[in-house]
């Protein structure tokens, strides 16, 4: 059996602070404002595995409003998620990535991210595509104030499920 999931975040930028992508840092001069560190694309990813599942979004189990969550990492949302990917007796075939930034390039850090993901997710880097792209100027992210990611995962059932 196999089962798909789709996940999207956003968040506006600041000048100042830290700025993680896949659970990296990243050299910019800006950072995304959230309540967690802000890593849009691990937040993406979070909300395709969860929904492969059918369970809530991450919003749900991590809420904006709650002090225990407030200033966490998004590894540690996502080595959770993983878990229950474990629990329900599936795993990760194939996990695609496009974070849209318009006036950083994302280019020289793919590589990182995705061996930072592969070890996060217990996967082959063969199993992660990550893009990247700008918005040409249109909206929020285009005009430099936002960051976006989307991520779509496929989930498989492993084979001799105890």
């Amino acid at each position: 059996m196999m089962r798909i999931g789709y996940g999207e975040d956003i968040h506006c930028l600041e000048d100042g602070g830290e700025f993680y992508l896949c659970g990296v840092l990243l050299p910019y001069p800006v950072h995304p404002i959230a309540h967690s560190d802000g890593d849009v694309a691990l937040h993406a990813i979070a909300d395709a595995l969860l929904g492969a599942l059918g369970l809530r979004d991450i919003g749900y189990y991590y809420p904006d409003t709650s002090a225990k969550t407030k200033g966490i990492r998004s590894e540690i949302i996502i080595k959770e998620i993983m878990d229950k990917v474990r629990d329900a007796h599936y795993m990760i075939a194939n996990l695609d990535v496009l974070v849209v930034l318009e006036h950083y390039k994302l280019s020289p850090y793919i590589d990182s991210c995705k061996e930072n993901l592969a070890k996060l997710l217990h996967i082959e880097g063969s199993q992660i595509a990550i893009k990247a792209m700008t918005n040409e100027g249109l909206d929020e992210v285009g005009k430099g104030k936002a960051i976006r990611a989307v991520a779509n995962v496929l989930l498989e059932e492993k084979k001799n499920a105890e």
